[in-house]
């Protein structure tokens, strides 16, 4: 006896924007036996997967703490830090576990960064990176690239600038997967937003697995 999780939809996996990857969240649900029912693929009449990967909820719907295999969210709770912020939308609704807060730049003044004080040099190799879950939110493209350093003052590159689609049909939800990197401080930049002219977060996940 199966019950409903996630209703049917139609998720994209991308090479270029996304490095083929698709999350989806959902409130926290429990069952031993999970399954994806797969109805129709554009790119060749079967379903196709190369990992399916199912987390553990830890820290509230959020999904901050350890989770699968060790996998841990290294930037739940922690400090950080944004090139400006609009009102009450600060940087640490971004770290705080709460899919409906979030952390919006000062508006019209692109480019603008938001960053995460890991609290020392750790190893990690995947990125998520949410919008409030809800249909009053329109799909947006968010232009962005990813950094990190030991000292917070010199950056290096980890994934260069690329488009980003937050869908709210699919989860208003994007994941960065990159080789394994080292760093304290992850900066995100924002250099665009097509559905308002700020950078706009409400979970910035650091995953070291």
């Amino acid at each position: 006896n199966f019950s409903t999780i996630v209703g049917s939809a139609g998720y994209t996996f991308d090479p270029s924007a996304n490095n083929n990857t698709v999350t989806i969240t959902f409130n926290a649900t429990t069952a031993r036996y999970v399954r994806v029912n797969i109805t129709a693929n554009t790119g060749w009449p079967a379903g196709q997967l190369s990992d399916f990967a199912v987390f553990l909820a830890a820290g509230g719907t959020g999904g901050g703490g350890t989770g699968t295999g060790g996998a841990t969210n290294l930037a739940a709770g922690q400090p950080t830090s944004a090139s400006g912020y609009t009102q009450t939308y600060v940087p640490a609704n971004a770290v705080d576990g709460d899919p409906s807060s979030y952390w919006e730049s000062t508006d019209n003044a692109f480019p603008q960064w938001l960053q995460v004080d890991l609290g020392e040099v750790k190893s990690f190799s995947r990125i998520v990176l949410d919008l409030p879950p809800s249909a009053s939110w329109s799909t947006r493209t968010q232009t962005l690239s990813v950094q990190g350093s030991a000292d917070g003052s010199s950056f290096t590159t980890i994934a260069g600038p690329a488009g980003y689609t937050f869908d709210p049909s699919t989860g208003n939800t994007v994941t960065i997967t990159f080789p394994a990197a080292s760093a304290r401080y992850v900066r995100l930049n924002f250099t665009a937003n097509t559905g308002w002219p700020a950078g706009q977060l409400s979970e910035f996940q650091v995953w070291n697995s």
